[in-house]
């Protein structure tokens, strides 16, 4: 099994937090990492999913009072919003017991829909994880070709052939549109939502319009609008919203969107091996959002932009630390890459501390107007380095 890197910040805030929730897509091993870190503590595992389990917690304080002393991890918590105030009663009473952190680690596939309903209730008594596809740093750097083609998805990843890949991630968007989607209330076709999929494929690192969107799928702004929301809330899409300041320039506004895992965008597209990536059109807006989220997910703690301007002058990835230093980053999938003019136009704008061009190879190496070409694995290292 491949080491997650969230491990050891689930670790830390478990010892920190009464509560502790792990969010992310279906089948991205938070089950696999839950039940790794409970095989080191006393703990109890319950799945939501599964009647049996719920049977059990048909007396949910009588059952939880006797694991008190035990990690709980609740599986797909999300489908039992109800349990939110016993456990809040419960966390208050271990706490007057003496017993203050570590008493349960919440998993769910969604993510604003399960900070809504434990915002209130667990308030200033749970932390939040986001547990994404795998990453470079995990599978390490040799595997770059395979983690881009197959995506971060485990199941995906390390699938047998690219053929059996393929066939599995089918099955994952098959799956979502079938079932995932309809549980979480919003009744639209699974037709009409494999059409939306795809185009957002096609309009991977695009401006997002969506009324341009909603137009080409035949529904009315609000309901595409609601629909995109969705699989945002379901860590499927990325929103990557503009950077804004007072520059004197005029940017633009809209974000930018992006399927977070590459694999998806893929399978959606019928790109089933390298070769046939790389003579698509979508090739480098594919590497660009495999980059933007292993830099994302690196760089934790500082905020993901782009920055876009009328006149042209435009980063990929503006990286903003909690200090206020900026990393500009270009993405470039040439092995003899170079900073483009509007790069240098942005980085003349913002003046930050670092120029990156980010590319597939692994030398390291300055090129001209202060800007330093690095492969995504070294860069990844640093701001994992720079987040702590």
């Amino acid at each position: 099994m491949l080491t997650r890197t969230l491990e050891a910040r689930l670790i830390e805030e478990l010892d920190a937090s009464p509560a502790v929730a792990l969010l992310g897509p279906r089948q991205v091993g938070k089950t696999t990492l839950a039940l790794e870190i409970g095989r080191r503590r006393p703990s109890v595992y319950l799945d939501l999913e599964s009647p049996s389990d719920r049977a059990r917690l048909q007396e949910p304080e009588m059952f939880l009072s006797a694991h008190l002393g035990a990690l709980v991890v609740l599986d797909e918590v999300h489908r039992a919003p109800g349990l939110f105030p016993t456990l809040r009663g419960l966390i208050d009473r271990a706490r007057r017991e003496g017993r203050r952190n570590g008493l349960y680690l919440l998993l769910g596939s969604a993510g604003l829909d399960l900070l809504a309903q434990s915002g209130e209730t667990l308030a200033g008594r749970i932390a939040y994880l986001e547990l994404g596809p795998l990453q470079l740093r995990e599978t390490g750097p040799a595997s770059l070709d395979v983690l881009w083609l197959r995506g971060g998805f485990p199941e995906s990843f390390s699938a047998r052939s690219d053929a059996a890949s393929l066939r599995w991630r089918e099955n994952f968007i098959r799956t979502y549109l079938e079932r995932d989607v309809p549980g979480y209330g919003l009744r639209m076709p699974a037709e009409t939502l494999r059409r939306l999929w795809t185009m957002l494929a096609h309009l991977q690192g695009g401006l997002l319009n969506v009324s341009d969107l909603a137009r080409n799928l035949g529904l009315d702004v609000r309901t595409a609008g609601r629909y995109l929301g969705l699989l945002v809330d379901l860590l499927l899409v990325r929103r990557l919203p503009p950077w804004h300041a007072n520059v004197g320039k005029r940017l633009v506004k809209s974000p930018k969107v992006y399927l977070r895992d590459s694999g998806l965008v893929h399978a959606l597209l019928g790109i089933g091996s390298l070769d046939a990536l790389l003579g698509h059109p979508v090739v480098g807006a594919s590497f660009e959002g495999l980059v933007i989220e292993n830099l994302a997910a690196a760089a934790w703690t500082a905020t993901c932009s782009f920055y876009r301007t009328t006149g042209g002058a435009e980063i990929d990835l503006l990286l903003t630390w909690p200090d206020g230093s900026l990393w500009a980053i270009e993405v470039e999938r040439s092995l003899a890459p170079k900073a483009e003019r509007g790069f240098h136009a942005a980085c003349e704008d913002l003046a930050p501390a670092r120029r990156l061009v980010v590319y597939p190879g692994d030398d390291r190496f300055p090129a001209a107007h202060g800007v330093e070409v690095i492969g995504l694995a070294a860069l990844c290292r640093e701001a994992a380095a720079r987040a702590g």
